[in-house]
């Protein structure tokens, strides 16, 4: 069963992806395995799950590993085993597909664009799974599409202020709180739409901000993406963005919690109440 969530893209948008231009610049095959493997980055103190115990292990995903296993400041465990970010899954294995069954998982959110859809395909989900399109910038202004092709931080601020946005990322949000099984989110790369969503998961759970940039900065890892491959990889800085924009705009990350992305004391008590430990 698949339930749709966005009104499309913009104009602009769909001639963009139709030349190859995604505007997460992620269509792009990982780096060659020739390539010496990119270290990840120094684990902070609250981090509790090594990299190779955090990927999924999935053939045909990419960047396919639990979003848990972090401590947080005040001495919670964040669960694993109940959230799972990925890349795209219309490259999915029966192998993969059987591995995310046996996980439980209960959802499938795709963030990407409609257009991406098209051009790439539709997920494959696991058997029994309900697929949610979560249209993070489908419906952004051309003139901010236009400045966001190049999955910069002028991408990450449109996550704060792009329409439909927030409507896409609480949504996600919303179905990890109630859902009873496991919930799995994700765009193309599984790095940019993808990462800001468990940024902001992490920090509602009250993990620290430098355990929070670790687990962005997996990303290079799980994707081997070289210092200063802006098409493959992920800065710090573009996700700074994001909580800058989410200040600038709000006042502050709580108030862009509960006056935009709209999640109620009850939704942010049910989040800690499943995730934590």
């Amino acid at each position: 069963m698949k339930v749709n969530r966005t009104l499309g893209a913009s104009l602009m948008l769909s001639a963009a992806l139709s030349l190859g231009a995604l505007p997460t610049v992620a269509l792009a095959d990982p780096p060659a395995a020739t390539q010496q493997q990119v270290q990840p980055p120094a684990p902070t103190g609250n981090v509790l799950v090594n990299t190779d115990a955090r990927s999924l292990n999935l053939q045909g995903v990419v960047n396919a590993r639990d979003a848990g296993g972090y401590r947080t400041a005040d001495g919670h465990t964040v669960r694993t085993g109940l959230v799972y970010r990925t890349g795209e899954l219309t490259k999915a294995t029966d192998a993969d597909l059987a591995e995310l069954t046996r996980r439980d998982v209960r959802s499938v959110h795709d963030l990407r664009t409609t257009m991406e859809q098209q051009l790439m395909g539709v997920d494959k989900v696991p058997a029994g799974a309900t697929e949610f399109h979560d249209d993070v910038i489908g419906q952004a202004p051309p003139q901010v599409m236009a400045s966001t092709l190049s999955a910069g931080t002028d991408l990450y601020r449109a996550f704060i202020t792009a329409p439909g946005a927030n409507e896409a990322f609480s949504g996600v949000l919303r179905d990890i709180a109630t859902n009873p099984g496991a919930v799995l989110f994700h765009c193309t790369a599984g790095k940019d739409r993808t990462g800001w969503t468990s940024a902001v998961l992490l920090t509602i759970l009250g993990v620290d901000r430098d355990t929070v940039t670790y687990d962005y900065l997996l990303s290079n890892y799980y994707r081997n993406a070289q210092d200063g491959d802006a098409l493959n990889g992920v800065s710090a800085a573009a996700l700074d963005s994001a909580f800058d924009q989410a200040n600038q705009t709000y006042g502050s990350f709580d108030n862009y919690v509960r006056d935009g992305l709209k999640l109620s004391p009850a939704d942010i008590s049910a989040l800690k109440a499943k995730l934590l430990s």
